[in-house]
This record gives C-alpha cells, sequence and structure tokens, in this order.
C-alpha cells in the first residue's frame, strides 16, 4: 500500500515528514536535557511517529478533539501544540499549557487545541472521550474525539466501559491502541492470551482494525475510514498499530533488565524516520537538499524551544492551590 493510494496532496505528505522529523528531534532533545540533569523526567515515543501522525492527520485538526496518552507526542504536536509548549512542560515552567509545570511532563492538556488533560492513572481518556463524543452527538456537532493508549493500559477497566458506552449510543470515538510490545517491562505474551486486540472489538459489535504502525498510508487510510464512520453516526472503531518503542519506558526505566539490545536493534532496521523517508524519495518528493533544509529549519525551533523554556520563570509558590479549590 502506497502512500499515492491515500489522495493526500504531496504539499500534505510534506508536512507530515516535517512533523515526524520535528517529533523526532524535540524526543531526542528531551533525553539529553534529562541525561545532563537539566529537566527530572522523560518519556518517549521513538519508533512509534508514524502510527501517530499517520493517525492524527486523519482527523480534522482545527475541529476535533484529542485525548493522547502520553507517548502522543507526535500527535499533540500534529494537533497545533509547539516544540516551545514540550519544553514548557519538561522544564515544568509557569508558561507550561499544561498545567502550569504543576503536573509531569507529557501529561498533555491545551484547550486552544482541544487535547484534553489527561491523568497519570491510565486510560481515563477513554471514558472521557466517550463523554465527549456523547456531547457532540445531542448537540448535533460533527466533531470526532481520538482517544489512544498502549497495549498494557488495554487491560484497565476504563478501557472497557469507555468503548462500550460509546458503542451503545453509537458515538463519534476512534478508540487507538499503540501496541509497542510492552506494557513496561511486561511483554506482549504475559498481557493477554487474544492473538489480536483488535479483536476485542467483536465484543462490542463495533470494527476492529490491527495496521502496521510503520506504514504511513495503510494507518491513514484506516483512520481515514474510522474518522469518516464516526462524523457520519455510525459509531465508534478500534484501531490498534503495531509498533515498537526504541527507548526505555521512561527515562526512570533500565529496559536491558527485561530485553535485549539485540531485539532493539533489529527493531530499529525498520525505523519509521528511514521508511517515510524512502517513501518520500522514491516519490520523487525528497531529495537531500530538502532534508538538510528542513533539518535546518527544525533544529532552529528546537533549539529556540529550548533556549526559552530554559530561561523561563518558574510559578510563583502561591500558585500551588490555584484550580484546587474554588475561587471568589
Amino acid at each position: 500500500m502506497g502512500l499515492k493510494e491515500t489522495g493526500l496532496s504531496d504539499e500534505t505528505l510534506l508536512e507530515m515528514y516535517q512533523k515526524l522529523v520535528l517529533t523526532r528531534r524535540v524526543d531526542e532533545r528531551l533525553w539529553l536535557l534529562n541525561r545532563s540533569g537539566k529537566i527530572p523526567f522523560t518519556i518517549s515515543g521513538q519508533g512509534q511517529e508514524i502510527a501517530q501522525i499517520g493517525a492524527a492527520y486523519a482527523f480534522d485538526l482545527e475541529k476535533d478533539y484529542c485525548l493522547p496518552y502520553y507517548r502522543d507526542l507526535a500527535v499533540v504536536l500534529s494537533f497545533g501544540m509547539t516544540a516551545r509548549d514540550i519544553m514548557l512542560s519538561a522544564f515544568a515552567k509557569a508558561e507550561d499549557p499544561n498545567s502550569g509545570g504543576r503536573q509531569m511532563p507529557a501529561h498533555f492538556g491545551q484547550k486552544s487545541n482541544r487535547i484534553v488533560t489527561q491523568s497519570s492513572p491510565v486510560t481515563t481518556q477513554f471514558p472521557h472521550a466517550a463523554g465527549i463524543g456523547l456531547a457532540a452527538k445531542m448537540k448535533k456537532d460533527p466533531i470526532v474525539a481520538y482517544a489512544s493508549t498502549g497495549e498494557g493500559s488495554s487491560n484497565q477497566g476504563d478501557f472497557h466501559e469507555g468503548i462500550n458506552f460509546a458503542s451503545v449510543h453509537k458515538l463519534p470515538v476512534v478508540f487507538v491502541i499503540h501496541n509497542n510490545q510492552y506494557a513496561i517491562s511486561v511483554p506482549v505474551e504475559k498481557q493477554y492470551a487474544a492473538k489480536k486486540l483488535s479483536d476485542r472489538a467483536l465484543g462490542y459489535g463495533i470494527p476492529g482494525v490491527r495496521v502496521d504502525g510503520n506504514n504511513m498510508a495503510e494507518v491513514y487510510l484506516a483512520f481515514k475510514e474510522a474518522v469518516d464512520r464516526a462524523r457520519r453516526g455510525e459509531g465508534p472503531t478500534l484501531i490498534e498499530t503495531m509498533t515498537y518503542r526504541f527507548t526505555p519506558h521512561s527515562s526512570d526505566d533500565d529496559d536491558r533488565s527485561y530485553r535485549t539490545l539485540e531485539e532493539v536493534n533489529t527493531a530499529k532496521e525498520r525505523d519509521p524516520l528511514a521508511i517515510y523517508t524512502k517513501e518520500l524519495e522514491e516519490l520523487g518528493l525528497l531529495d537531500d537538499a530538502k532534508k538538510e533544509a528542513y533539518e535546518k529549519e527544525i533544529m532552529a525551533l528546537v533549539n529556540e524551544a529550548t533556549d526559552y523554556a530554559e530561561a523561563a520563570s518558574y510559578a510563583d509558590p502561591e500558585s500551588a492551590l490555584r484550580h484546587v479549590y474554588e475561587e471568589k
């Protein structure tokens, strides 16, 4: 399945490439900042970018709602967050649009871009997405909600309750499992007995689809069909993207205790950035000069975002109780 089958313009395909490179460079910078002691924590999506960008671009990025999970950096950047927004969160500065520096990094939330604040307990966003879908249906508002989680989190109760409610009421939600093979340190064979997690959709009476998370066209077309179905009032879809995370679970994790370096290096042979770059080159849309120009432009953004966030002010201590108690 090739990119031409998506029906996307050359301009959009290149925009998706720029978003992929931006995501990777921001992610890499966060690791450098953590390892140099400048930020306390980071959680990474390296290796999962195509699954995220292909999904995001199937939505109306100006109107639809996004309920991401913590590894969805490429999704929130596609929905309108900036490198500066991400860095302000990482440095826990007052201007952080997610929480004013109160919440852990990768707990995305930005009202202006309809990115709904998430919680540290995993998969609580699934019932929230069903609620947004119900409100949209009642108001006859033709929006669709994106709600994602990892395969480990798909075993939580909120996952089933959210999908079940949305299925019964035919709500406009696309539910996503980004299956990266590990729930922190627990491999898939110890997480679930099903052959495919997308088969869980059968129990809710909705379509379930598994896609190759490294194939941009396959991901985009599956999500486009699901989004169109939801917008027509036909209810939710469950999509499972098969992917792999190249980094440890987080900056506090040592993945050498549960997987081998050989396994990780084998997975990196299918790096989504390299795969998508090659596809665009074969279409004649990308050459060395364009790659160099994009890289220069993106690194300037990342450097500016890093410098700005590092120099920004922390929140006043007195603001710690804001949004906790009623304010008059």
